[in-house]
């Protein structure tokens, strides 16, 4: 078949500048065999067009801490999103959130672990979808049950939305982002243990049996479940879907709420550490806690290049930016905030280095060099955390 002329539509100056802008398009072959002259103002439409069809994100669990920082990102880069939530009152107040920005749309999945709780949302949108980020999980402790509550909604929600894009599309969704977490990684019993290093290639040692003794490890343990349930489907049927996985493995979450609205006097289950300490008593004593930390704004990003980037499929991303204790965060509320000095405990200011050398390592270096970006500071994370919630108070 003759191909015609060379389209010379396209040394047109606009026309060239937003095909250079979206020249990943796969429809630039056809167009350059086109013999068709179109006006240039035809095609840039056309071209946005193409782009907004094939940059549909499903992001589960929409109305979560982390995810709704993933969702303001999605959208100022002009991503077409898809979000679920559990009910109409969520969807209604999320619509709003967001000033009803045209590119958001809200589907009802009112429980994930049901046997096909994501069917309806697939079948109807799925064409449209070319990227899934899968956040919805439960993140607490406060549970004696905790199959019902933590094991089974972790891991049937994630065994959901895979068998339900492998259905209805499984050659449109080219990648799966799963948002796991550093507890999938890392193993309860080894995290006082100096002489343990947790990488990207650790998995938690817990048993479906074993993790059932109080909320904490029952946490852990659903993570890693849910986590090995993804990548034991992507092994099982890499002849039938298209996607690749990716893993995004978070340590404990802090940063400010991405709506100061959704300050309440109880916060998701990190931040409410830092809100916990400012409303500690000055005479107190403070648990000599400490853990690993990330900002949710560096966790929102890493999903995104989670997807976008092509060196990120098949891994896991291990987004944690080092230890902590309770000691550096009371020093950055009494250092950054004097309304707070004689109210809350100080503890011993500047020993809070000395958890460096206690416990566990976490080496996500590996992370680190495919991300290439530089994680927020503690510093900064605690610091925009405890200003939202004394602004919040009118104490700032």
């Amino acid at each position: 078949m003759s191909q015609g002329p060379f389209p010379f539509f396209l040394f047109h100056r606009k026309v060239r500048r937003t095909l250079f802008h979206y020249i990943s398009i796969p429809v630039l072959p056809y167009l350059i065999r086109s013999t068709t002259l179109v006006p240039p103002s035809r095609l840039i439409e056309s071209f946005r067009s193409f782009h907004t069809m094939s940059n549909t994100v499903l992001v589960s669990g929409a109305s979560g801490f982390i995810a709704l920082h993933i969702l303001s990102q999605l959208l100022k880069q002009d991503y077409k999103v898809i979000g679920t939530v559990r009910s109409h009152e969520k969807e209604a107040k999320l619509l709003r959130q967001f000033q009803h920005n045209p590119n958001l749309t809200l589907e009802i999945v009112p429980d994930i672990s049901h046997p096909n709780a994501f069917d309806k949302v697939l079948q109807k949108r799925g064409r449209e979808i070319r990227y899934v980020l899968h956040t919805a999980s439960p993140f607490h402790y406060d549970t004696t049950e905790y199959e019902k509550d933590l094991l089974i909604p972790a891991l049937e929600g994630t065994k959901n939305i895979l068998n339900s894009i492998k259905k209805y599309a499984a050659d449109t969704v080219e990648r799966v982002v799963v948002t796991s977490s550093c507890t999938a990684i890392i193993t309860l019993a080894k995290m006082n243990d100096p002489s343990v290093v947790f990488t990207e290639e650790s998995w938690n040692e817990a048993t479906w049996e074993s993790c059932q003794i109080d909320g904490i490890n029952a946490y852990f343990a659903s993570k890693k479940f849910a986590e090995k349930a993804a990548w034991e489907f992507t092994k099982e049927n890499e002849d039938h879907i298209k996607f690749k996985l990716t893993t995004v493995n978070p340590s404990l979450v802090f940063g400010p709420q991405l709506f100061d609205e959704d300050v309440h006097g109880h916060l998701n289950t990190s931040c409410e550490m830092i809100n916990g300490l400012i409303h500690t008593p000055v005479n107190a004593s403070v648990p000599d806690f400490h853990s690993i930390f990330i900002d949710v704004r560096d966790v929102a990003l890493a999903h995104l290049y989670a997807f976008q980037k092509e060196n990120t499929a098949g891994k896991r991303l291990v987004v944690t930016n080092g230890k902590f204790g309770n000691q550096d965060i009371l020093d950055i509320l009494n250092e950054d905030f004097p309304q707070l000095r004689g109210l809350i405990p100080l503890g011993k200011p500047g020993t809070g280095d000395q958890v460096i050398d206690r416990g566990s390592t976490t080496d996500n270096s590996a992370t680190r060099k495919i991300l290439g970006f530089e994680f927020r500071s503690l510093h900064e994370s605690v610091h925009d955390t405890a200003a939202q919630i004394l602004k919040k108070q009118n104490r700032l």
